[in-house]
């Protein structure tokens, strides 16, 4: 027979599992790169954003040719220090290195699939 006890019992622990495997999904997609890469251009804006979960959100100015239209870049940042490093070069061309992440199922880790691990200032 059911009994309210068992019913409780087996309700939480279908809640405790749907959460484990909600935050196990979470963990593979942010740990789990879909692809990674390189990216060279003007250094546009830097900003923390959001209501919530403040973000590091930038914008980089990819140029490929003289007179051509500049393409953007939207990325995410999730190291502070690399986004002091990012801040110091606003304005000049850098080169960042990200990692994409499909899949992420809210922006409190970022308005883009775009994360930058590494920036280099090119002089």
């Amino acid at each position: 027979m059911f009994t309210t006890k068992r019913v409780a019992v087996f309700g939480l622990s279908f809640i405790a599992m749907i959460a484990t495997g909600f935050a196990a999904y979470i963990w593979i997609a942010l740990h789990w790169s879909y692809s990674d890469g390189e990216r060279a251009g003007f250094m546009q804006k830097l900003s923390k954003k959001g209501w919530l979960c403040k973000t590091w959100e930038g914008e980089l100015s990819l140029v490929a040719l003289p007179g051509a239209a500049p393409e953007k870049f939207n990325f995410s940042v999730r190291d502070e220090a690399i986004a002091r490093q990012i801040n110091a070069g606003v304005g000049q061309r850098v080169a960042l290195t990200y990692e994409q992440h499909k899949g992420l199922p809210t922006s409190c880790f970022g308005e883009t699939e775009y994360f930058v691990t590494a920036v280099k200032i090119v002089r």
